[in-house]
């Protein structure tokens, strides 16, 4: 082994290590590795800087674009709806359902935009029909990464191992070359969840069987609880003497002074016989002499708060209920959310919101070590309140796939939101998606040209708002690919590759290519569990295509095998988005992944075995 090879194996296992820790954004973690291949020379700076002009990001770029015009004319979100309305109350019938529409989703969209859309959709359903919805979550994440395997475009290794075929002089994946695999895989993983049943993904969370005011007091008591903050909130009166009469929130210091935080405020005039509605906290509220406020203590003070400024305790009720026009919601970051790396201390949600944040958990653990200064990661959750006019916003937003993705909608906010309907753009941006993907799959051009053409298309037609695109581009997955790219010519140029690939076949090569395929997916999809698949898919392709040539066999059977498992995240909450997506609201476990996640990786080896070879011969 040469020193060359030993440097790019160190810099790739210390990149690896840090893409695992998760204390590094993705993309940051890629550039210190693309910097550091060219601070040691082993890269030139052209050829570091190479992955940014790659066609396989351009194509990505574009069909996000397409995805997008999809979710700005409410395409996907009526497709949601639609499962509302025919998927019944059966368990099995929503299941079916469930699958046959987000798998199809997911093959033209993001699956991570997919399941987003999907989930309050599918938390609807399944409180109305008295389903745990932990029995339908994790269904909904792995279809949707099923959903990836039907086209070459549902995810980006398939795009990647395809544009690895032409950049070795062969023909590039046809546009449904690899449907009958992911077909098979939805096929299977539906039967597998019907003769599984509870001994594969238990009840986690308790079903509903009605969605009464009561029920809605319960669950918000519930989430309180779990955050460990049900015994911080209070209801204090501000009595005509209070030095905080005529002073605004921020002049007040209370968060400083007292660790007050005021979440609400109810105006109440001494000529009013009730408080009026609710209103938003934010840093100029002006306190009046009478008015209620909602606070959150953190720090136990009450009774000096009392004292000190001439407040009067309000009993909240024997059940401990906010009040109704407070609601209390769950939400979770996504994995474009601005608010990534950010504590909440720092991000404006009460400034832009109104809300304010009560508690933060992170894998479904609650943050205990002042969690308002802890940077915010991908996944974690965040339980915030406010007034219902003040949370809508949220709600909208959620409709797109924006910085949050919301559980489950409270029907006070499901009432003031406006019928949504189709967009008038919404017959155009499906007419320039069909017309795209006929194009491709006739390939009478290029994949990365079509795509570009339609999502030029959709941004001229205003069908995709340009700002609304550039705030939520997936810049990190764009940065990670153009990053990782380049470590790919590392392993090449310096005998890496060739190296890591004679293992592979001096250890598998004797017993033929099917234990050769078998030790490429093995190993694509043991670092699919805690990278990435898109990095997954730029490293392993390589390792693929030399693997081939060494044995002296078509290279398609086995990058084609490594792209399905890349996508085959199952395994671990942390695999990929969506898994960890729908973990809280599931309230799963580690291994719950596991329980279904490993016999499903099992089943889509058996698949690739036997189905692969036949579609492309060795």
């Amino acid at each position: 082994m040469t020193v060359e090879i030993l440097t790019v194996f160190v810099i790739l296992g210390v990149t690896i290590a840090l893409f695992i820790s998760d204390r590094l954004r993705l993309d940051l973690v890629a550039l210190l590795a693309l910097l550091a291949l060219a601070l040691t020379g082993l890269l030139t700076p052209a050829e570091a800087a190479a992955g940014f002009g790659d066609t396989t990001l351009l194509l990505i770029a574009a069909l996000f674009v397409v995805g997008e015009g999809l979710m700005q004319t409410g395409v996907a979100a009526s497709l949601g709806r639609w499962l509302g309305r025919v998927a019944g109350k059966s368990e099995r019938r929503i299941l079916v359902a469930m699958l046959l529409l987000v798998a199809p989703m997911s093959a033209f969209i993001s699956s991570t935009g997919a399941v987003a859309i999907m989930l309050p959709v599918v938390v609807t359903l399944a409180h109305r029909s008295g389903i745990s919805p932990s029995r339908l979550l994790i269904p909904l994440a792995y279809g949707a990464l099923i959903g990836g395997m039907l086209t070459l475009i549902g995810t980006p290794p398939n795009i990647i191992a395809s544009e690895a075929l032409v950049g070795a002089g062969r023909e590039p994946l046809a546009f449904f070359g690899i449907t009958p695999i992911g077909l098979l895989a939805l096929l299977s993983l539906t039967l597998l969840l019907f003769a599984g049943g509870t001994r594969l993904i238990p009840e986690r969370v308790a079903p509903h069987v009605a969605a009464s005011a009561e029920q809605t007091d319960l669950s918000a008591r519930d989430l309180l609880i779990s955050y460990g903050v049900r015994g911080t909130l209070a209801r204090l009166r501000v009595r005509p003497e209070s030095p905080l009469v005529g002073s605004s929130l921020v002049e007040c210091g209370l968060p400083r002074r007292f660790g007050a935080l005021v979440f609400a405020s109810h105006p109440w005039s001494p000529e009013r016989q009730e408080p009026a509605p609710a209103r938003p906290a934010r840093a100029d509220t002006r306190i009046a002499a009478g008015d209620l406020l909602d606070v959150q203590l953190t720090n136990g003070q009450l009774d000096r708060l009392v004292n000190e400024l001439a407040l009067e305790p309000i009993d909240l009720g024997s059940k401990s209920r906010l009040d109704t026009e407070l609601i209390i919601l769950e939400v979770a970051l996504t994995p474009r959310s601005r608010y990534i790396g950010r504590s909440v201390r720092e991000i404006a949600i009460r400034r832009e919101f109104g809300v304010s944040v009560l508690g933060i958990q992170r894998l479904g653990q609650k943050l205990s070590d002042n969690p308002m200064l802890e940077p915010l990661r991908f996944g974690d959750t965040l339980l915030v309140i406010g007034a219902a006019q003040a949370l809508a916003p949220l709600v909208r937003a959620q409709r797109y796939y924006d910085d949050f993705v919301i559980a489950a909608v409270p029907a006070a906010l499901e009432q003031q939101q406006p019928g949504e309907r189709l967009s008038s753009r919404a017959p155009i941006a499906i007419a320039i998606t069909l017309g795209m993907l006929v194009i491709m799959a006739a390939g009478w051009l290029s994949a990365m040209v079509a795509a570009l053409l339609a999502a030029i298309a959709l941004v001229m037609t205003g069908c995709v708002r340009l700002s609304d695109l550039y705030q939520r581009m997936s810049w990190e997955s764009l940065i990670l690919i153009g990053a990782m790219l380049p470590m790919a010519t590392a392993l090449d140029k310096t005998g890496g590759t060739a190296l890591i690939a004679g293992g592979l076949v001096d250890g598998l090569g004797n017993y033929g290519p099917l234990a050769l395929l078998v030790g490429i997916f093995l190993l694509t999809a043991i670092f699919s569990q805690f990278i990435s698949n898109t990095a997954t898919a730029v490293l392993m392709m390589p390792i693929a295509l030399a693997s081939a040539s060494q044995l002296g066999i078509a290279p398609e059977p086995l990058l084609v095998t490594a792209a399905i498992a890349a996508s085959a995240a199952f395994a671990t909450p942390i695999a990929s988005p969506v898994n960890t997506i729908v973990l809280k609201a599931g309230g799963y476990r580690f291994a719950d992944y596991a329980r279904v996640g490993v016999p499903l990786q099992l089943v889509v080896l058996a698949i690739c075995l036997l189905v692969v070879p036949w579609l492309y011969p060795f």
